[in-house]
Order: structure tokens, then C-alpha cells, then sequence
């Protein structure tokens, strides 16, 4: 993070040959580290006490491992095999022991020579592994070790007494590896030039970096630990924020053109005909938005709402506000389904508003045009026409948006749909398609924990909208637990049949297509954790599970299905039908997941529901319940009762407040998941900073942050914190601060 030249020396030609080229290869291809600081911010993942020994009673399973135990027995046999027909055969199975249980190593072949001389009874030793099933035993085969001694100097020096760290390791380089190249490069630590302005570090009682480095790689105590994670955390906090700081400082600065409602124009003429009123949340967040809109910097601003709490309602207004005074609105939505189901909605809610310039079109009326990449030619050539002219002041599209033949009159703002569903790349070319910098409208349904808020959108200003529209009906949630019970599952069928016989309609929702090409809808979507990869079970697909209800529990229902790779004018086909009343029951996969309405749709049945993610579900959920009958939504799993599949199902079945559930979410996935790959495709920067227990660290980092960068934008008398923030923001960590 805070590389100077010694530490940004390279791994692999180091000039004093710090590390053998293949160590260094190693580490550059499976964990990411090239240069002296990279391996000095690889922090050890947890500590052992040569007294107090690893837990092997815990071991996860298919799970790579460090343990460090003692040997309590050690047995060669001999064995006949193919290609040891005589009896010649030799396997060495060596019993390991932490007072808390036992675990068996394997050792084959030529293999078994060293260990068996070296792993003898009373032996301790770190042992590394990946960690399988034998005959209901859990064992290590063919593990890596080191042997703990106690006589040499050296090795006195490196273990008595100490704590050991253990370090994220891979199968291809060891823990006690990686710790040998870490003590080799710690004299650099002492080179680590600070990024924390020294009267901030010392208003706090923090160390120096250099003496967190080495507390962290070289604890003597616990309190040296301790230490050196307190500093590190405002370190990654601190740092981050100031990022974001900048960008919003940065963004206080361009221009922008103030866009204000006309008091008798098209947004007055909407609100009047509307069939209801807004409740006290919408009003309060479109004042919110309108006036940002009026100023002359770009609005940024991230509008989360749980699900159903109308958050499109708040996106149009804002975007007639823009059509109003002149400009154009886009909306950029993730998938051609949604971009569709907002097109509609938009121009029924709209009415003659939508059909400006046109026969019977109202007075202060606009254009709405659906830019997708599937529209036929002349389809698209009419959109592209109205866009360019400014006859349409409003466009929904997906990704099709981007392209560089599409051209606006006067774009003003910008609203994205589902944030975490788009690049960074992709928003800046949509926004960079204005004469200025327009407004930016993010929305996201999936509620966000206000750590997370501060830490992955901290450049954008935040409304919540958490209270549902008059109307809206509660939503009842449970686990049917297939395996245990099948009768619970034959009762689940016979609910639909009893919705759809009152009037009603239902979803089914399966994790996979059916065609033995894709794993999902999504493949990043289906989620696997130990317990499925036990069950080796594919997960339901949809076109298999149609099948089975349409001859089956649903016999004699009007039973279709929808999912992501049908043609766009099909699924636009059996939306339309679906809403029109004219299915009973929708088998589909996540494709409904976000933004699809269909009031008279009371039911859903979320088939290997612990394959998808708690906020997945929640999600989903939200697509029942919205009209006047109250939702019911079932979690179909086969998960035994015990698991942590089972936890995360009953949790989402226990509330439906989504901030509680996407804490929850947080909680059960590792932090990574939250900040690295699965929200940007990026390795995360977090490595000792914990989003949802460091809640207080991270808020007065950004107050510190906010202090620091409005005082001193271009951190001139900072140079320690603009070398930390460079090493942060090289082009990787710049999409992963924006993908958000």
C-alpha cells in the first residue's frame, strides 16, 4: 500500500536475491504479490501458540490447512496393486493428535521414505494439507510439513515461546513458506514510509507503520497484535476514504447545467394524474434529488430502497424534472426483461404523456423510447432518430445505451438500475455521451448495511427509501424442507393450486436452465458451498421442473417458463402474458429476480433455495405481495436442518426487513466476497479492515478523510499518503472503488 523503492522492489530479481525465481513465481501467479510490500501487507490469517494447538476436531472439509500437532503413531504397511502386484506396495499412515481430536496423514509410494524416518511418536510439526474423507476419517494425503525442533538455534529463535503466524497459503506454497520469504524482506518494513498524517496517528495512540509491520509478522505477545491490527485497520479505512473523498471533492468541481422543474409543465401534469399519493419517503427523496438536480456540479447520489418501495416512481419524476428543463433522461437497466417491464410501466404510468408529438399525445408531452440490442432495424433506427433530435426525452435500454452510434440531444441525467450489475466503464460511457458531465441517479434493491455504503459508494450522497407503499401486502416466508419432509413439499404444490383457484398466480424459481450446456443464469449466481459439493447433486433446473409440475401437482394449470436465454421478443411474450393474467404459474430462473411487477401474483416456490445467495432471496421475495393479497413465499431445500444453508434460509424466513438480512448476508460471506471479487471482479484492498465489526473505525475515517481532503485537496504537505493512495488506486483498485 505505502511502496517506496525498497519496497517496491521485485520479487523475483530482488537485488540482494531475496527469494528463489520459482517462490517468486509462485506468489505472482497465485497470490498476487510482486513486489517486497506486497509480501510485507500479506498479513498472517491467525496466529498459533506452540502450547495451544489448532482445533483438528474443526477442520473444514476440501479446505487447504495448516495444523500444528503432535504424532501420536506411525504405521508403514504393505499393500499388492496394479502397479505393485507383488504385495510391494507401501503406505505410510501417520496419526496426528491436538488433545481436541485426531487426524490421520497418508503417505504413498516412494513417498513414504523421508516421513517415515522423520514423522516418529512425540515428533510436533506444522502439517499443510488439503483435508478429505477416507472410511468416515477425515485425513490429509501426501501433506507437506516442517518439522518443529527444539535443539538448533535457529530454530529455538524461530519457534520457542513465539506465536507462529499462519499466512493465506495455497496448495502450490506453504504457510511456513510464505513465512520464511516474510522474515527474509522484514528488515524493509523499516523503509515504510507513513501514510497517516503523524498528528492524526498520534491523536489516536497508534504505532508507526514500520512498527506494525513488524508486530504483525513478529508478534511476541498478543498485544503486539493487537496493536498492529489497530493500526493497519485505519490505515485500509483511512486511505479508502480519502480516495473517495477526492472523487467527491473532484466532482464538486465540474460543471454541470441546473435542471429545474417548470411549475405547469410535464412533471406538474403527472403528478395530477396520479391515482394515489406518494408516501412521506418518496416525497422526501425526490426534494432530495430536485434540489441537487438545481445545482450546477453533477448530482451523485444512490437511492436504495428495500424492495417494492418505489423507487422507479421517484427515478421517473426525476427524469420529467429533467424533461422539463430541456434535457434528456436515460435509464440503463441490466437485462432486456427489466428494460422492457420499465418501458411499460413507465409509458402506462405516463399515458398520453408518453406520446408526445403524437396523435392524442398531451401538450407537455415526450417521447419514451426502449433501446435494446435485439429491436429490429427499423426500430432502432426510428429510437437512434428521436434520441438525436430530442424528440424522445426519455430512453430505457440496456447496455445497447453505450454503443458509440448513439447519440443524444441533451443528456441531464443518468439513472442506473441494479449499481451492482454495471462496471465502471460502462456508467462513464453513458454519462460521457452528455455536451457536460450529466446527473447521476445510482438505485439498488438490495439494501445495504451502511458500512458498506460508506466503504464501496462512499463517492456517492445516500437516500434510503424504507418505508412501502399504502396497499402493499406483508409477505409470509417458509422453509420447506424437502429431504426431511416430502409431504411439505406435496402441500406446497397444493398452496399454488389454491392461490391460482382464487383468482391468483405464482412463480417457481430454479437455480439453472435445463440444457446440459450452463450451470446457471448466471454461473457467478449459483452458490456452492461444502454442502452441495457433498450432494453432488446438479441444481433443478427449469425446464426439468416445468415439466414435472406441468404432469404432476399441476396438472391441468396453465404452466410456462421463462429464463435468460430465450429470444428477448419471447420473453417480452410470456411477460406480457404472465401479467396479462393468461398464465397460472411461472417457472423461471433469476431473470425475475429484480424489477418485475405483477400485482395479481401471490405466490413463489424457490426450489434449491439454498443455492442462492440471503439478498438473492430477498429479491426474489419481493416479486409477491405487491398488490392488495397478502405473499407467500416457500423455501424448497434438502439441506439437512443442521447446516449453515438451512441458518441462512431460516434467517431470510424470519424477517422481511432487507438492511436486517443484508447484514446477516455480510456476516456469513467473508469479507472479500463483499469488497473483492464478487462486487467488482477485483482482488479486494481490505485485508485486516472488517466492514461490518470495524463500523466505528471506518465512519471517523471518513470524517478524518473528509477534514483532510477539504483543507488540502492535492495532499501537498502529505507526500506519505500520495504514494498510499497511488499504490491503492492503481487502474485495478480504480474500477473496484466505482464497480462498487
Amino acid at each position: 500500500m505505502d511502496l517506496v523503492p525498497a519496497l517496491e522492489e521485485p520479487l523475483k530479481q530482488p537485488l540482494k536475491s531475496v527469494l528463489g525465481p520459482a517462490t517468486a513465481k509462485v506468489m505472482a501467479e497465485h497470490l498476487g504479490l510482486h513486489t517486497v510490500g506486497d509480501l510485507l501487507h500479506h498479513y498472517p490469517r491467525r496466529y498459533e501458540e506452540r502450547g495451544q494447538l489448532t482445533h483438528l476436531a474443526d477442520l473444514p472439509m476440501d479446505e487447504h490447512v495448516t495444523v500444528v500437532a503432535q504424532v501420536a503413531d506411525a504405521r508403514l504397511h504393505s499393500f499388492a496393486s496394479a502397479k505393485a502386484p507383488r504385495g510391494k506396495g507401501q503406505r505410510l499412515e501417520v496419526t496426528i493428535t491436538d488433545g481436541s481430536g485426531r487426524l490421520q496423514l497418508v503417505f504413498f509410494g516412494n513417498g513414504v521414505h523421508k516421513p517415515h524416518k522423520e514423522l516418529l511418536p512425540g515428533t510436533r510439526a506444522m502439517f499443510a494439507g488439503k483435508v478429505s474423507v477416507f472410511n468416515r476419517r477425515l485425513q490429509l494425503a501426501h501433506p507437506a510439513y516442517e518439522l518443529l525442533k527444539g535443539d538448533s538455534e535457529e530454530a529455538v529463535e524461530t519457534w520457542a515461546g513465539t506465536l507462529i503466524p499462519i499466512y493465506p497459503a495455497t496448495a502450490k506454497l506453504e504457510s511456513w513458506k510464505i513465512g520464511k520469504a516474510v522474515q527474509t524482506v522484514l528488515p524493509s518494513a523499516q523503509e515504510a514510509v507513513d501514510p497517516l498524517p503523524a498528528s492524526l496517528r498520534e491523536g489516536r495512540g497508534l504505532v508507526t507503520l514500520p512498527e506494525a509491520l513488524l508486530k504483525i509478522h513478529r508478534p511476541h505477545t498478543k498485544a503486539d497484535i493487537a496493536d498492529a491490527r489497530a493500526r493497519l485497520k485505519w490505515d485500509e479505512a483511512f486511505v479508502l476514504q480519502v480516495a473517495l473523498a477526492r472523487r467527491r471533492h473532484a466532482d464538486t468541481q465540474l460543471p454541470a447545467v441546473p435542471r429545474t422543474a417548470r411549475p405547469d409543465g410535464i412533471l406538474t401534469a403527472f403528478d395530477d394524474r396520479l391515482p394515489f399519493t406518494l408516501t412521506d419517503g418518496q416525497k422526501k427523496v425526490s426534494t432530495e434529488i430536485f434540489t441537487d438536480l438545481a445545482t450546477d456540479h453533477p448530482m451523485h447520489r444512490l437511492l436504495q430502497g428495500e424492495v417494492g418501495s418505489g423507487k422507479t416512481m421517484v427515478a421517473l419524476r426525476a427524469m420529467l424534472a429533467v424533461v422539463d428543463a430541456g434535457g434528456q433522461a436515460a435509464m440503463l437497466a441490466p437485462t432486456e426483461v427489466l428494460a422492457q417491464q420499465h418501458h411499460r410501466s413507465v409509458t402506462e404510468m405516463m399515458g398520453e404523456l408518453a406520446e408526445g408529438g403524437m396523435l392524442g399525445g398531451a401538450e407537455h408531452g415526450t417521447k419514451v423510447v426502449l433501446l435494446t440490442g435485439s429491436m429490429g432495424a427499423a426500430a432502432r433506427r426510428q429510437a437512434l432518430l428521436d434520441l438525436v433530435t430530442g424528440e424522445a426525452g426519455i430512453v430505457i435500454g440496456t447496455h445497447a445505451l453505450i454503443e458509440d452510434k448513439v447519440q443524444f440531444h441533451d443528456l441531464g441525467l443518468v439513472v442506473v438500475d441494479e449499481q451492482h450489475r454495471f462496471g465502471v466503464e460502462q456508467r462513464d460511457a453513458l454519462r460521457g455521451k452528455g455536451k457536460q458531465p450529466p446527473h447521476l441517479l445510482v438505485m439498488t434493491a438490495t439494501p445495504i448495511p451502511r458500512t458498506v455504503a460508506m466503504t464501496v459508494f462512499g463517492d456517492l450522497e445516500t437516500s434510503v427509501l424504507d418505508q412501502l407503499p399504502a396497499g402493499r401486502s406483508p409477505i409470509a416466508t417458509h422453509v420447506v424442507p424437502a429431504a426431511d419432509k416430502p409431504h411439505f413439499l406435496a402441500r406446497a404444490w397444493e398452496r399454488v393450486r389454491e392461490e391460482v383457484a382464487g383468482g391468483h398466480q405464482a412463480y417457481v424459481v430454479c437455480p439453472r436452465i435445463g440444457d446440459d450446456t450452463d450451470e446457471a443464469d448466471d454461473p457467478k449466481k449459483a452458490r456452492k458451498s461444502p454442502e452441495d459439493e457433498a450432494e453432488k447433486r446438479p441444481p433443478l433446473a427449469v425446464l426439468d421442473i416445468a415439466e414435472q409440475l406441468g404432469h404432476g401437482p399441476l396438472r391441468g394449470l396453465r404452466v410456462e417458463v421463462l429464463h435468460g436465454r430465450m429470444h428477448p421478443d419471447d420473453k417480452d411474450a410470456v411477460m406480457r402474458r404472465f401479467a396479462a393474467g393468461e398464465t397460472d404459474v411461472l417457472v423461471a430462473t433469476t431473470v425475475i429476480e429484480v424489477g418485475v411487477n405483477v400485482p395479481n401474483a401471490t405466490a413463489m416456490v424457490i426450489m434449491d433455495a439454498d443455492r442462492f445467495g440471503v439478498s438473492q432471496l430477498h429479491q426474489l421475495r419481493g416479486r409477491v405481495g405487491r398488490g392488495a393479497a397478502p405473499g407467500l413465499c416457500l423455501l424448497v431445500s434438502e439441506m439437512p436442518e443442521a447446516s449453515a444453508a438451512r441458518q441462512r434460509l431460516n434467517a431470510v424466513a424470519s424477517t422481511l426487513d432487507g438492511f436486517e438480512l443484508s447484514r446477516i448476508d455480510l456476516e456469513q460471506r467473508r469479507e472479500g466476497d463483499v469488497l473483492g471479487q464478487a462486487q467488482s471482479g477485483v482482488r479486494s484492498s481490505l485485508r485486516v479492515l472488517a466492514v461490518i465489526e470495524d463500523e466505528e473505525v471506518i465512519a471517523e475515517a471518513r470524517e478524518e478523510a473528509a477534514a483532510l481532503v477539504a483543507a488540502d485537496p492535492e495532499l501537498e504537505r502529505l507526500p506519505g499518503l500520495r504514494t498510499a493512495l497511488d499504490a491503492l488506486l492503481d487502474e485495478e483498485r480504480e474500477q473496484y472503488l466505482e464497480k462498487g
